[in-house]
Protein backbone atom coordinates (compact mmCIF):
# COMPACT_ATOMS: atom_id res chain seq x y z
CA UNK A 1 0.00 0.00 0.00
CA UNK A 2 1.09 3.54 -0.75
CA UNK A 3 -0.10 5.73 2.11
CA UNK A 4 -0.28 9.46 1.34
CA UNK A 5 0.06 10.67 4.92
CA UNK A 6 1.38 14.23 5.01
CA UNK A 7 1.53 14.87 8.73
CA UNK A 8 2.89 11.42 9.62
CA UNK A 9 5.38 11.30 12.52
CA UNK A 10 7.52 13.09 13.47
CA UNK A 11 5.17 15.96 12.51
CA UNK A 12 3.74 17.44 15.69
CA UNK A 13 0.16 17.33 14.44
CA UNK A 14 -2.88 15.66 15.97
CA UNK A 15 -3.40 13.71 12.73
CA UNK A 16 -0.02 12.01 13.24
CA UNK A 17 -1.50 9.61 15.81
CA UNK A 18 -4.24 8.43 13.47
CA UNK A 19 -1.81 8.04 10.61
CA UNK A 20 0.66 6.09 12.70
CA UNK A 21 -1.98 3.63 13.89
CA UNK A 22 -3.34 3.21 10.36
CA UNK A 23 0.08 2.29 8.98
CA UNK A 24 0.78 -0.06 11.90
CA UNK A 25 -2.53 -1.88 11.50
CA UNK A 26 -1.94 -2.48 7.79
CA UNK A 27 1.45 -3.94 8.72
CA UNK A 28 -0.27 -6.13 11.33
CA UNK A 29 -2.55 -7.70 8.73
CA UNK A 30 0.35 -8.50 6.44
CA UNK A 31 0.58 -5.52 4.11
CA UNK A 32 3.73 -3.78 2.94
CA UNK A 33 3.34 -0.03 3.62
CA UNK A 34 5.15 2.93 2.06
CA UNK A 35 4.27 6.26 3.66
CA UNK A 36 4.64 9.48 1.67
CA UNK A 37 5.28 12.53 3.85
CA UNK A 38 7.13 15.82 3.46
CA UNK A 39 10.58 16.45 4.91
CA UNK A 40 11.11 16.89 8.63
CA UNK A 41 12.53 20.34 7.93
CA UNK A 42 9.11 21.34 6.60
CA UNK A 43 7.46 20.48 9.90
CA UNK A 44 10.16 22.32 11.81
CA UNK A 45 9.05 25.54 10.10
CA UNK A 46 5.36 24.64 10.41
CA UNK A 47 3.84 23.14 13.57
CA UNK A 48 7.05 21.59 14.89
CA UNK A 49 8.27 18.02 15.32
CA UNK A 50 8.04 15.40 18.05
CA UNK A 51 10.65 12.71 17.51
CA UNK A 52 9.11 10.52 20.22
CA UNK A 53 6.19 9.91 17.84
CA UNK A 54 8.51 7.73 15.76
CA UNK A 55 9.10 5.33 18.65
CA UNK A 56 5.89 3.42 17.99
CA UNK A 57 5.99 3.41 14.21
CA UNK A 58 6.34 -0.24 13.16
CA UNK A 59 9.93 -0.70 11.89
CA UNK A 60 8.58 -2.35 8.74
CA UNK A 61 6.89 0.88 7.62
CA UNK A 62 8.90 2.60 4.88
CA UNK A 63 8.75 6.39 4.85
CA UNK A 64 9.49 8.55 1.82
CA UNK A 65 10.01 12.24 2.59
CA UNK A 66 9.47 14.68 -0.28
CA UNK A 67 11.36 18.00 -0.35
CA UNK A 68 8.19 20.09 -0.16
CA UNK A 69 7.50 22.99 2.17
CA UNK A 70 5.11 25.91 2.59
CA UNK A 71 6.80 29.01 1.18
CA UNK A 72 4.68 31.36 3.28
CA UNK A 73 6.06 29.89 6.53
CA UNK A 74 9.69 30.72 5.74
CA UNK A 75 11.06 32.93 8.53
CA UNK A 76 14.57 33.59 7.23
CA UNK A 77 14.15 37.06 5.71
CA UNK A 78 17.54 36.73 3.98
CA UNK A 79 15.80 34.34 1.60
CA UNK A 80 13.01 36.78 0.66
CA UNK A 81 13.01 38.28 -2.81
CA UNK A 82 12.46 41.99 -3.32
CA UNK A 83 8.72 41.64 -4.00
CA UNK A 84 8.13 39.76 -0.75
CA UNK A 85 10.32 42.07 1.31
CA UNK A 86 8.65 45.25 0.04
CA UNK A 87 5.05 44.01 -0.04
CA UNK A 88 4.62 40.86 2.08
CA UNK A 89 0.81 40.89 1.97
CA UNK A 90 0.74 41.35 -1.79
CA UNK A 91 3.31 38.59 -2.16
CA UNK A 92 1.13 36.17 -0.16
CA UNK A 93 -1.96 37.06 -2.22
CA UNK A 94 -0.06 36.38 -5.43
CA UNK A 95 1.28 33.13 -3.94
CA UNK A 96 -2.26 31.94 -3.15
CA UNK A 97 -3.39 32.61 -6.71
CA UNK A 98 -0.41 30.72 -8.09
CA UNK A 99 -0.88 27.78 -5.72
CA UNK A 100 -4.49 27.16 -6.71
CA UNK A 101 -3.84 26.96 -10.46
CA UNK A 102 -2.64 23.30 -10.47
CA UNK A 103 -5.18 22.24 -7.81
CA UNK A 104 -7.86 24.24 -5.97
CA UNK A 105 -6.21 24.35 -2.55
CA UNK A 106 -4.27 27.28 -1.04
CA UNK A 107 -0.87 26.49 0.47
CA UNK A 108 -0.63 23.04 -1.10
CA UNK A 109 -1.98 23.12 -4.67
CA UNK A 110 1.47 23.50 -6.21
CA UNK A 111 2.56 20.20 -4.67
CA UNK A 112 0.40 18.34 -7.18
CA UNK A 113 3.06 17.44 -9.76
CA UNK A 114 5.61 16.34 -7.13
CA UNK A 115 3.06 14.12 -5.42
CA UNK A 116 1.86 12.60 -8.69
CA UNK A 117 5.41 11.82 -9.78
CA UNK A 118 6.27 10.39 -6.37
CA UNK A 119 3.44 7.84 -6.33
CA UNK A 120 4.13 6.83 -9.94
CA UNK A 121 7.81 6.31 -9.16
CA UNK A 122 7.11 4.34 -5.98
CA UNK A 123 4.63 2.17 -7.85
CA UNK A 124 7.10 1.66 -10.69
CA UNK A 125 9.78 0.47 -8.25
CA UNK A 126 7.46 -1.53 -5.97
CA UNK A 127 3.98 -2.14 -7.47
CA UNK A 128 1.14 -1.11 -5.20
CA UNK A 129 -2.16 -2.94 -4.75
CA UNK A 130 -3.86 -0.06 -2.95
CA UNK A 131 -3.39 3.63 -2.22
CA UNK A 132 -4.82 5.34 0.86
CA UNK A 133 -4.95 9.15 0.84
CA UNK A 134 -5.28 10.98 4.14
CA UNK A 135 -6.45 14.60 3.80
CA UNK A 136 -5.50 17.39 4.48
CA UNK A 137 -3.88 18.40 2.22
CA UNK A 138 -6.53 17.60 -0.37
CA UNK A 139 -3.98 17.77 -3.16
CA UNK A 140 -3.23 14.17 -2.16
CA UNK A 141 -6.40 13.34 -4.09
CA UNK A 142 -4.76 14.42 -7.34
CA UNK A 143 -1.95 11.93 -6.75
CA UNK A 144 -4.45 9.17 -5.92
CA UNK A 145 -6.31 9.94 -9.15
CA UNK A 146 -3.10 9.98 -11.18
CA UNK A 147 -2.15 6.48 -10.03
CA UNK A 148 -5.70 5.26 -10.71
CA UNK A 149 -5.90 6.93 -14.11
CA UNK A 150 -2.54 5.66 -15.36
CA UNK A 151 -2.06 2.36 -13.51
CA UNK A 152 -5.56 1.51 -12.24
CA UNK A 153 -4.37 1.18 -8.63
CA UNK A 154 -7.52 1.31 -6.46
CA UNK A 155 -7.65 3.88 -3.70
CA UNK A 156 -9.50 4.83 -0.54
CA UNK A 157 -9.78 8.24 1.13
CA UNK A 158 -9.55 9.32 4.76
CA UNK A 159 -11.10 12.80 4.83
CA UNK A 160 -11.14 12.87 8.63
CA UNK A 161 -13.06 16.17 8.87
CA UNK A 162 -14.40 16.24 5.32
CA UNK A 163 -13.79 18.63 2.44
CA UNK A 164 -17.14 19.92 1.20
CA UNK A 165 -18.33 20.59 4.75
CA UNK A 166 -16.97 23.49 6.82
CA UNK A 167 -16.90 21.66 10.14
CA UNK A 168 -16.22 24.84 12.13
CA UNK A 169 -19.13 26.87 10.79
CA UNK A 170 -21.32 23.84 10.06
CA UNK A 171 -22.08 24.88 6.48
CA UNK A 172 -21.29 23.68 2.98
CA UNK A 173 -17.68 24.62 2.11
CA UNK A 174 -18.25 24.66 -1.66
CA UNK A 175 -20.93 23.75 -4.16
CA UNK A 176 -21.05 20.65 -6.36
CA UNK A 177 -20.33 22.68 -9.51
CA UNK A 178 -17.22 24.40 -8.15
CA UNK A 179 -13.76 23.16 -9.12
CA UNK A 180 -13.41 21.59 -5.67
CA UNK A 181 -16.85 20.05 -6.01
CA UNK A 182 -15.99 18.47 -9.35
CA UNK A 183 -12.78 17.05 -7.91
CA UNK A 184 -14.59 15.62 -4.89
CA UNK A 185 -17.29 14.00 -7.03
CA UNK A 186 -14.72 12.51 -9.42
CA UNK A 187 -12.62 11.11 -6.59
CA UNK A 188 -15.52 9.62 -4.65
CA UNK A 189 -17.07 8.06 -7.75
CA UNK A 190 -14.13 5.68 -8.00
CA UNK A 191 -13.02 5.41 -4.35
CA UNK A 192 -13.29 2.09 -2.57
CA UNK A 193 -14.15 3.74 0.71
CA UNK A 194 -14.35 7.08 2.51
CA UNK A 195 -13.43 7.48 6.18
CA UNK A 196 -14.65 10.39 8.33
CA UNK A 197 -14.36 10.95 12.08
CA UNK A 198 -17.99 11.24 13.18
CA UNK A 199 -21.61 10.61 12.26
CA UNK A 200 -22.63 14.19 11.34
CA UNK A 201 -19.86 14.37 8.72
CA UNK A 202 -20.80 10.91 7.46
CA UNK A 203 -24.43 12.03 7.15
CA UNK A 204 -23.31 15.04 5.10
CA UNK A 205 -21.55 12.80 2.59
CA UNK A 206 -24.32 10.21 2.42
CA UNK A 207 -26.85 12.92 1.60
CA UNK A 208 -24.57 14.72 -0.84
CA UNK A 209 -23.65 11.51 -2.70
CA UNK A 210 -26.50 9.01 -2.15
CA UNK A 211 -25.03 6.54 -4.66
CA UNK A 212 -21.86 6.48 -2.56
CA UNK A 213 -23.58 6.25 0.84
CA UNK A 214 -22.70 2.61 1.57
CA UNK A 215 -19.00 3.38 1.11
CA UNK A 216 -18.93 6.13 3.77
CA UNK A 217 -17.61 4.87 7.12
CA UNK A 218 -17.20 6.51 10.51
CA UNK A 219 -13.68 5.86 11.80
CA UNK A 220 -13.32 7.76 15.04
CA UNK A 221 -9.94 9.05 16.18
CA UNK A 222 -9.80 7.40 19.59
CA UNK A 223 -6.83 7.59 21.94
CA UNK A 224 -3.60 5.72 22.52
CA UNK A 225 -3.76 3.52 25.60
CA UNK A 226 -0.26 4.55 26.69
CA UNK A 227 -1.47 8.16 27.05
CA UNK A 228 -3.65 7.24 30.04
CA UNK A 229 -2.07 7.64 33.50
CA UNK A 230 -3.91 4.47 34.55
CA UNK A 231 -3.86 5.01 38.30
CA UNK A 232 -6.12 5.73 41.26
CA UNK A 233 -6.48 9.48 41.61
CA UNK A 234 -5.17 11.16 44.79
CA UNK A 235 -5.75 14.94 44.75
CA UNK A 236 -4.01 17.20 47.26
CA UNK A 237 -6.16 20.32 47.71
CA UNK A 238 -3.83 21.76 50.33
CA UNK A 239 -0.99 21.90 47.82
CA UNK A 240 -3.42 23.16 45.22
CA UNK A 241 -5.58 21.37 42.68
CA UNK A 242 -4.21 21.36 39.15
CA UNK A 243 -6.46 21.77 36.10
CA UNK A 244 -4.98 21.18 32.69
CA UNK A 245 -5.43 21.67 28.97
CA UNK A 246 -3.26 19.73 26.53
CA UNK A 247 -3.77 20.18 22.81
CA UNK A 248 -3.26 22.55 19.93
CA UNK A 249 -4.32 26.10 20.78
CA UNK A 250 -6.46 26.69 17.67
CA UNK A 251 -9.38 28.54 19.26
CA UNK A 252 -9.82 32.30 19.13
CA UNK A 253 -8.25 34.68 21.64
CA UNK A 254 -11.78 35.67 22.72
CA UNK A 255 -12.58 32.01 23.43
CA UNK A 256 -9.46 31.72 25.56
CA UNK A 257 -10.25 34.94 27.42
CA UNK A 258 -13.73 33.66 28.29
CA UNK A 259 -12.29 30.45 29.73
CA UNK A 260 -9.64 32.29 31.75
CA UNK A 261 -12.15 34.86 33.05
CA UNK A 262 -14.34 31.98 34.25
CA UNK A 263 -11.31 30.36 35.85
CA UNK A 264 -10.46 33.57 37.69
CA UNK A 265 -14.04 33.95 38.92
CA UNK A 266 -14.13 30.34 40.09
CA UNK A 267 -10.89 30.77 42.08
CA UNK A 268 -12.41 33.80 43.79
CA UNK A 269 -15.67 31.98 44.53
CA UNK A 270 -14.62 28.46 45.54
CA UNK A 271 -12.21 27.83 48.46
CA UNK A 272 -11.06 24.55 46.85
CA UNK A 273 -9.71 26.61 43.96
CA UNK A 274 -8.14 29.47 45.92
CA UNK A 275 -4.62 28.10 45.41
CA UNK A 276 -5.37 26.01 42.30
CA UNK A 277 -3.30 26.13 39.12
CA UNK A 278 -4.34 25.90 35.47
CA UNK A 279 -1.64 24.47 33.21
CA UNK A 280 -1.83 24.89 29.42
CA UNK A 281 0.34 22.67 27.24
CA UNK A 282 0.48 22.48 23.47
CA UNK A 283 1.42 24.16 20.22
CA UNK A 284 0.34 27.75 19.62
CA UNK A 285 0.53 28.93 16.02
CA UNK A 286 2.95 27.99 13.26
CA UNK A 287 5.79 29.57 11.35
CA UNK A 288 6.72 33.05 12.57
CA UNK A 289 3.55 33.14 14.70
CA UNK A 290 4.51 30.18 16.86
CA UNK A 291 4.19 31.32 20.49
CA UNK A 292 4.39 34.93 19.30
CA UNK A 293 0.73 35.89 19.15
CA UNK A 294 -2.25 37.18 21.10
CA UNK A 295 -2.88 33.80 22.74
CA UNK A 296 0.56 33.83 24.32
CA UNK A 297 0.01 37.37 25.59
CA UNK A 298 -3.32 36.40 27.18
CA UNK A 299 -1.78 33.41 28.93
CA UNK A 300 1.07 35.50 30.28
CA UNK A 301 -1.36 38.11 31.60
CA UNK A 302 -3.27 35.36 33.45
CA UNK A 303 -0.23 34.12 35.37
CA UNK A 304 -1.41 36.08 38.43
CA UNK A 305 -4.49 33.82 38.44
CA UNK A 306 -2.46 30.63 38.62
CA UNK A 307 -2.33 30.07 34.84
CA UNK A 308 0.90 28.62 33.45
CA UNK A 309 1.83 27.92 29.83
CA UNK A 310 4.31 25.06 29.62
CA UNK A 311 4.77 24.86 25.85
CA UNK A 312 4.36 21.78 23.64
CA UNK A 313 4.51 18.31 25.15
CA UNK A 314 6.21 15.32 23.57
CA UNK A 315 3.96 12.31 23.03
CA UNK A 316 6.11 10.28 25.42
CA UNK A 317 5.34 12.80 28.20
CA UNK A 318 1.56 12.80 27.91
CA UNK A 319 0.75 10.12 30.49
CA UNK A 320 3.04 11.66 33.11
CA UNK A 321 1.57 15.11 32.50
CA UNK A 322 -1.96 13.81 32.97
CA UNK A 323 -0.91 12.00 36.15
CA UNK A 324 -0.04 15.37 37.69
CA UNK A 325 -3.44 16.92 36.99
CA UNK A 326 -6.68 16.74 38.95
CA UNK A 327 -9.16 17.87 36.27
CA UNK A 328 -9.21 18.44 32.52
CA UNK A 329 -10.38 21.50 30.57
CA UNK A 330 -11.64 20.61 27.09
CA UNK A 331 -11.49 23.75 24.95
CA UNK A 332 -12.77 23.09 21.43
CA UNK A 333 -13.77 25.02 18.33
CA UNK A 334 -16.68 24.17 16.05
CA UNK A 335 -19.94 22.41 16.77
CA UNK A 336 -21.85 19.30 15.80
CA UNK A 337 -19.43 18.41 12.97
CA UNK A 338 -16.34 18.51 15.23
CA UNK A 339 -15.31 15.82 17.69
CA UNK A 340 -11.58 16.36 18.32
CA UNK A 341 -9.29 13.47 19.10
CA UNK A 342 -8.49 14.90 22.53
CA UNK A 343 -11.93 14.15 23.95
CA UNK A 344 -11.15 10.42 23.97
CA UNK A 345 -7.78 10.93 25.63
CA UNK A 346 -9.30 13.22 28.23
CA UNK A 347 -11.94 10.63 29.09
CA UNK A 348 -9.28 7.95 29.51
CA UNK A 349 -7.65 9.90 32.35
CA UNK A 350 -10.71 9.23 34.50
CA UNK A 351 -10.54 12.83 35.72
CA UNK A 352 -13.34 15.42 35.87
CA UNK A 353 -13.80 17.19 32.52
CA UNK A 354 -14.85 20.82 32.07
CA UNK A 355 -16.28 21.40 28.58
CA UNK A 356 -15.50 24.81 27.10
CA UNK A 357 -17.26 24.45 23.75
CA UNK A 358 -20.71 25.02 22.29
CA UNK A 359 -23.48 22.82 23.66
CA UNK A 360 -24.34 21.17 20.34
CA UNK A 361 -20.87 19.75 19.76
CA UNK A 362 -20.09 16.17 18.76
CA UNK A 363 -17.79 15.98 21.79
CA UNK A 364 -20.94 16.26 23.90
CA UNK A 365 -22.25 13.08 22.25
CA UNK A 366 -19.01 11.25 23.02
CA UNK A 367 -18.93 12.48 26.63
CA UNK A 368 -22.54 11.52 27.30
CA UNK A 369 -22.51 8.92 30.07
CA UNK A 370 -19.10 9.92 31.43
CA UNK A 371 -19.65 10.07 35.23
CA UNK A 372 -17.21 12.96 35.78
CA UNK A 373 -18.25 15.31 33.01
CA UNK A 374 -19.56 18.68 34.19
CA UNK A 375 -21.74 18.96 31.09
CA UNK A 376 -21.82 21.36 28.16
CA UNK A 377 -22.77 24.92 29.14
CA UNK A 378 -21.51 26.69 26.02
CA UNK A 379 -18.76 29.28 25.81
CA UNK A 380 -20.34 31.23 28.61
CA UNK A 381 -18.36 32.79 31.44
CA UNK A 382 -20.95 32.27 34.16
CA UNK A 383 -21.68 28.69 33.15
CA UNK A 384 -17.98 27.83 32.91
CA UNK A 385 -17.36 29.34 36.33
CA UNK A 386 -19.85 26.89 37.83
CA UNK A 387 -18.29 24.04 35.81
CA UNK A 388 -14.86 24.79 37.29
CA UNK A 389 -16.38 24.78 40.79
CA UNK A 390 -18.19 21.53 40.15
CA UNK A 391 -15.05 19.89 38.75
CA UNK A 392 -13.09 20.91 41.85
CA UNK A 393 -15.59 19.11 44.07
CA UNK A 394 -15.57 16.08 41.77
CA UNK A 395 -11.78 15.97 42.00
CA UNK A 396 -11.71 15.74 45.80
CA UNK A 397 -14.95 13.84 46.44
CA UNK A 398 -14.86 11.12 43.78
CA UNK A 399 -14.28 7.57 44.98
CA UNK A 400 -11.75 5.22 43.39
CA UNK A 401 -14.68 3.21 42.03
CA UNK A 402 -16.18 6.17 40.17
CA UNK A 403 -12.71 7.16 38.94
CA UNK A 404 -12.29 3.65 37.53
CA UNK A 405 -15.77 3.83 35.98
CA UNK A 406 -14.81 7.10 34.27
CA UNK A 407 -11.67 5.51 32.83
CA UNK A 408 -13.66 2.48 31.67
CA UNK A 409 -16.04 4.75 29.76
CA UNK A 410 -13.17 5.44 27.36
CA UNK A 411 -12.17 1.80 26.83
CA UNK A 412 -14.36 1.50 23.73
CA UNK A 413 -12.39 4.30 22.07
CA UNK A 414 -8.82 3.02 22.09
CA UNK A 415 -7.23 3.98 18.79
CA UNK A 416 -5.86 0.47 18.26
CA UNK A 417 -9.31 -1.12 18.63
CA UNK A 418 -11.02 1.39 16.33
CA UNK A 419 -8.36 1.26 13.62
CA UNK A 420 -8.11 -2.53 13.74
CA UNK A 421 -11.76 -2.72 12.68
CA UNK A 422 -11.41 0.07 10.09
CA UNK A 423 -8.41 -1.53 8.39
CA UNK A 424 -10.01 -4.96 8.47
CA UNK A 425 -13.12 -3.56 6.77
CA UNK A 426 -11.10 -1.71 4.13
CA UNK A 427 -9.08 -4.82 3.34
CA UNK A 428 -12.33 -6.76 2.94
CA UNK A 429 -13.70 -4.07 0.60
CA UNK A 430 -10.50 -4.21 -1.43
CA UNK A 431 -10.51 -8.00 -1.58
CA UNK A 432 -14.14 -8.08 -2.67
CA UNK A 433 -13.44 -5.85 -5.68
CA UNK A 434 -9.81 -6.58 -6.52
CA UNK A 435 -7.28 -9.38 -6.37
CA UNK A 436 -5.65 -10.03 -3.01
CA UNK A 437 -2.22 -8.43 -2.39
CA UNK A 438 0.54 -10.11 -4.37
CA UNK A 439 -1.72 -11.40 -7.18
CA UNK A 440 -2.09 -8.29 -9.32
CA UNK A 441 0.76 -9.03 -11.76
CA UNK A 442 -1.63 -9.45 -14.68
CA UNK A 443 -3.89 -6.55 -13.71
CA UNK A 444 -3.55 -3.01 -15.04
CA UNK A 445 -1.17 -1.16 -12.73
CA UNK A 446 0.26 -4.37 -11.27
CA UNK A 447 3.76 -5.72 -11.73
CA UNK A 448 3.25 -6.35 -15.44
CA UNK A 449 2.60 -2.67 -16.01
CA UNK A 450 5.05 -1.34 -13.45
CA UNK A 451 7.87 -0.74 -15.90
CA UNK A 452 5.88 1.59 -18.13
CA UNK A 453 6.14 5.35 -17.98
CA UNK A 454 9.11 7.66 -17.60
CA UNK A 455 8.78 9.42 -14.24
CA UNK A 456 11.51 11.74 -13.02
CA UNK A 457 11.90 11.04 -9.28
CA UNK A 458 12.05 14.02 -6.92
CA UNK A 459 15.04 14.24 -4.59
CA UNK A 460 13.24 12.62 -1.69
CA UNK A 461 14.63 10.79 1.32
CA UNK A 462 13.72 7.23 2.19
CA UNK A 463 13.36 6.40 5.85
CA UNK A 464 12.71 3.12 7.63
CA UNK A 465 11.44 3.16 11.21
CA UNK A 466 12.46 6.76 11.71
CA UNK A 467 16.08 6.40 10.61
CA UNK A 468 17.66 7.31 7.25
CA UNK A 469 18.30 4.45 4.89
CA UNK A 470 21.69 4.45 3.10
Amino acid sequence: MIYLAIGFPPAAKSSAYRMRETANQFINVGWDVTVVNVAQESWERDSGVDLTLLDQVDPRVKIVELPLAREDLETDIRLYDEARALNPNGWVAQLRRRQTKPFPEPNFGEWRTDLEQAVLRIHQEHPADLLLASCVPYVNLAAAWKLWEEKRVPYAVDFRDGWSIDVIEGVEAFGPDSEEGRWERKILDEALSLWVVNDPIADHYRKRYPDFADRVHVVRNGYDADSSPGRAHAPDPESGLVFGYLGTVNFTPQHLETVLNAWKAAREKEPLLANARFEVRGHIGNGAGREANRHTEILKQAEADGVHFGGPAAKAEVASIYSGWDAMVLILIGGRYVTSGKVYEYMATGLPIVSAHVVEHDASNVLSGHPLWTGAVGIDEEGLTESFVRAAHMAVETSDEVHAEAMAHADQFTREALMTVAVKNLVEEFTAKHAAPGTREAAPGGAAAAGTGDVAPPAEKSIVAGGPTP
